[in-house]
Parts: structure tokens; C-alpha cells; sequence
């Protein structure tokens, strides 16, 4: 993602979000076609659903969708090995503060999950800062530490829920 990509889920102009997800899943396919990997119905599916919003979704939120669309009863097991799938082809991201997964805006090119979270409507999304990372690496590097994975997640309030009156505002009648 550019320095100067906006997260679409904190943009205050409505979006597609139908051409979001046409647009996630193309490319996954693809990417699971050159990678010689197997995105199987099933899959496709968990991958479809984690990109329906812009919030995360837990696997047992994801399991309960799947038992709605199929009419089916699906194993805890079969998820969990399918988000492991989706996340080792980097297709989507764990947000590990709230145990949930997100769908990756570019899962061709390796890169560090950093993301904005907001705790008022809970929308997520992945932005970049690759200064950040550097800085980081380097002085993990000067210490010795040797990073294998980097996350981060930055949790607030986005502009539309700043707008909004808080439940404590409106109980000490401040605003």
C-alpha cells in the first residue's frame, strides 16, 4: 500500500464495496494460481466473508456465517484451517488484540500489518508507514533481536465516531 493510500473504511465518501471484494477474490485467485496453491470453494468462501466489511471477524463469527449460507454444520477444525491457509498466502491479517482476521489490500507483496482500529464502530483498516518499520527493525537490530513478525495496531476513534456523542458525554451532560 502507498504512503498515500487512504483506508477506505474511515473515508466519509461512500465506497463500492461490492468492487472491494470482486476485486479481493480476482486477485486471490490469481495470486493461489501462480502460487500453484489451492483456494477450494470452501476457502474462497471464509475469504469472501472476512472482506463483507470493513470490521474483523473472529473464526467463530466466521463459522456461524457458514453454517447460514451452507444449511451445514462446519467443523471449528475446517475453519481454522482455512484462515491458516488464507494468512500463509497473505491474504488476510490477524488482528491479534481483538483474536480476528481482515482481508490484506495487497496480498502480492510482503509487507508489515499496520492498522488503525476503531473501538467506537469497530471498522479496521491497513495502512503503511514503511519508516516506522525501519525504525523499528533497526533498533531491534542494534539490541540484538532479530524481528520475525511485526504488527502494528493502533486503536482510537475514527472521525465519524469523534463526531458522535459519547454514552459517558451524555450521562455527565457534557458534549
Amino acid at each position: 500500500m502507498s504512503k498515500s493510500a487512504t483506508p477506505l473504511a474511515f473515508t466519509e465518501t461512500a465506497h463500492n464495496h461490492a468492487h472491494c471484494i470482486g476485486q479481493a477474490l480476482e486477485k486471490a485467485v490469481g495470486l493461489c494460481q501462480q502460487r500453484g496453491v489451492r483456494l477450494t470453494p470452501l476457502r474462497h468462501q471464509v475469504l469472501k466473508l472476512i472482506w463483507q466489511s470493513h470490521k474483523p471477524l473472529g473464526a467463530y463469527t466466521i463459522l456461524k456465517n457458514l453454517h447460514n449460507e451452507q444449511q451445514r454444520r462446519v467443523a471449528p477444525p475446517t475453519v481454522y484451517r482455512a484462515l491458516d491457509f488464507l494468512l500463509a498466502q497473505g491474504l488476510i491479517h490477524r488482528l491479534a488484540s481483538l483474536n480476528a482476521f481482515i482481508g490484506c489490500w495487497h496480498p502480492d507483496a510482503p509487507h508489515i500489518g499496520q492498522f488503525l482500529i476503531c473501538e467506537g464502530c469497530g471498522n479496521a483498516a491497513e495502512f503503511d508507514a514503511p519508516l516506522i518499520n525501519a525504525d523499528m527493525v533497526q533498533h531491534a537490530q542494534q539490541l540484538g533481536f532479530r524481528v520475525e513478525k511485526q504488527t502494528i495496531e493502533l486503536k482510537g476513534q475514527c472521525a465519524q465516531c469523534q463526531q458522535q456523542p459519547s454514552i459517558a458525554n451524555l450521562e455527565t451532560n457534557e458534549c
